[in-house]
Parts: structure tokens; C-alpha cells; sequence
């Protein structure tokens, strides 16, 4: 299946093609970003850029680009946490008594302070395990009233190639639809929720200067009835504020 392409469309588990070919159309797709159009640059270092929606497309493409040198983060500590049970990561919190500078960049509650990659996931819930570099899950997502509750279920494969001497990672996240009678019983694990649906592509790559470059390719729609220009004129921003969400959530972790 050379002709797979990713979209917000949305594949039953049965329809999925393999694992090769979703990541042969995530390296596709990636490599494609050095061509997209430049947007602005965020947090000093994560530039971003986009592509118009095409006639395959059911939205447009955001793209952030970040280079992390080994005192910020390492190529083994990025695969750890993006690479290794994703969705449970982009959730995780950690506590703490004192606030650090960059607690502004975070969800915190006091006392004591509760820190989050991603404060708006508030629960995930792995439905599937599909083999052992591809799992199935539903991210639920709350927001600042009157925005209602979300729920994403994706599938996440990865891949990890280490054949050269310049390590590469990559996580492509699929929409999973559960409305077939064959996963009645997956779709009765998903929390209630207006039904949202995204596309991406992450990669880890090892770069010549040694330092790690982190690459995220994404296109979405939050389902409901939020204007498509609403979420589309701050995605570039908001992807963008995953980067130091992650490192300001990675220096709490634990030694």
C-alpha cells in the first residue's frame, strides 16, 4: 500500500494497514516537511511551519522542529518518554512543594504543585495491544469551560532504527474508529466525550553536532462544533508549547 496516506479520517481496527506501511507513509510525510511553509518561531527555539489542506487531507498540517543539545535533554531520554508508552508519558504529572521558574508553562495545583507535559489529558486509558510496538488508546482531554470534554482514540505505532550511526525514532498516531460490532467491547472502555480525531508523526533523530533534534508533524479537528478557523489559527503556537511543557515535566522527574 505505497498510495496510504495519513489523515484525520478515521480506520477501524480491521482496516489498519501494517505496521511497515503506516511508517513508511510517517517517513514520507516527515520528509515532506522541509518543504512546507515557514511559520514563526516559538520559546527561541521551535520553529514551526504548515501545509495547506489537500484534496486527501480532511484538514491542514501543522509542523514543529526543536534541536536539543545533551545538557537539555538526550536522544535516550526523549525515546524514553515519546517512544515508550507515549500517551501514559503526555499524561503523567509529578509533585512537587516549591514552584521552579517555568512554572507558568505548566498546569500546577497548590499545594502541592502538580506538573504535567500535558495538562489538558486528564485521563488515558490503554485499550489494545496490538503487538509490541503498536498499542491502541483513548486520551481524554478537559478544557476551560464552555469547552466540553474531548476524546481522541488513537492507535500509536513506533519504530526505533538504530542500523547507522545517527539513531532516528518515529511515533505515528492514527484515529481508531470503534464503531464496528466487532469492538463493542474496546468502544465500551472509551470515556464519554465529544469524539475528536487527529493525525501525527514524531521523530527522534541524533544529529551531526550532537544534539537531538525533535520533529512533530500533526493534523487535526476537535470534533463538536468549535470553527475549524478557531483551532487552526492557534495550532502552530500551541504545538509549539508541547516543547517546553515536556522539558520543564522531564527535569521534575525523578533522578
Amino acid at each position: 500500500m505505497d498510495d496510504f496516506q495519513l489523515t484525520i479520517t478515521p480506520l477501524q481496527p480491521a482496516a489498519l494497514p501494517s505496521e511497515e506501511t503506516v511508517i513508511a507513509a510517517g517517513n514520507r510525510l516527515i520528509e515532506s516537511t522541509s518543504t512546507w511553509k515557514q511559520g514563526k518561531t516559538y520559546h527561541i527555539n521551535v520553529k514551526t511551519c504548515h501545509r495547506p489542506k489537500s484534496p486527501a487531507d480532511g484538514a491542514p498540517w501543522h509542523c514543529r522542529i526543536s534541536e536539543h543539545p545533551p545538557a537539555e535533554a538526550t536522544f535516550d531520554q526523549l525515546w524514553a518518554k515519546l517512544g515508550e508508552d507515549k500517551a501514559l508519558n503526555e499524561k503523567e504529572s509529578e509533585s512537587h512543594t516549591t514552584c521552579p521558574w517555568h512554572a507558568n508553562l505548566l498546569t500546577y495545583e497548590t499545594p502541592p504543585f502538580i506538573y504535567r507535559f500535558i495538562p489538558e489529558i486528564k485521563e488515558v486509558i490503554k485499550l489494545k495491544e496490538v503487538s509490541p510496538t503498536a498499542s491502541i488508546w483513548a486520551l481524554y482531554y478537559t478544557f476551560t469551560p464552555p469547552v466540553s470534554p474531548r476524546v481522541f482514540t488513537v492507535i500509536q505505532i513506533r519504530r526505533l532504527d538504530t542500523t547507522s550511526a545517527k539513531r532516528r525514532g518515529m511515533i505515528v498516531s492514527l484515529p481508531i474508529d470503534l464503531s464496528g460490532p466487532e469492538d463493542k467491547k474496546l468502544a465500551a472502555l472509551e470515556p464519554e466525550g465529544v469524539r475528536g480525531r487527529y493525525v501525527a508523526v514524531e521523530t527522534i533523530t541524533d544529529l551531526d553536532n550532537g544534539n537531538t533534534e525533535w520533529r512533530m508533524a500533526t493534523s487535526s479537528t476537535p470534533g463538536g462544533i468549535i470553527p475549524s478557523f478557531v483551532v487552526e489559527t492557534t495550532m502552530n503556537s500551541k504545538i509549539a508549547d508541547d516543547v517546553p511543557h515536556f522539558m520543564t515535566w522531564l527535569r521534575q522527574l525523578p533522578k
